[in-house]
């Protein structure tokens, strides 16, 4: 069963921004999309980059060190179909960010 875990604050990541949080000993990366807050694994399945540190582009966040990208609600990679990321549902309840985990 899934749980709801609170893992910070929307005042907290502006749009553009990402941003490192830990959910049970696993790095998430979670992003400020326009508004929309998204989450994902946090490392990069091609050569282990901080997807945190990553520019957004549209619904895209882009691997800072080989540019790989990845959709922020799929995890697909539209370099190589053959890599993805874990993608988590992220809820807002007042001001809190909550990540769904199973």
């Amino acid at each position: 069963m899934a749980r709801v875990i609170k893992v910070g604050q929307i005042n907290e990541l502006t749009p553009g921004q990402g941003k490192l949080v830990q959910v049970d000993g696993q790095d998430i990366a979670l992003f400020n999309v326009n508004g929309t807050y998204y989450a994902m694994g946090a490392v990069c399945p091609h050569e282990e980059g901080p997807l945190h540190e990553g520019e957004v582009d549209g619904d895209s966040i882009i691997c800072p060190w080989h540019g790989y990208d990845f959709n922020v609600k799929t995890g697909e990679c539209s370099v190589d179909s053959d890599l993805r990321v874990m993608t988590y549902i992220v809820k807002t309840e007042g001001n809190d960010l909550l990540i769904e985990v199973a």
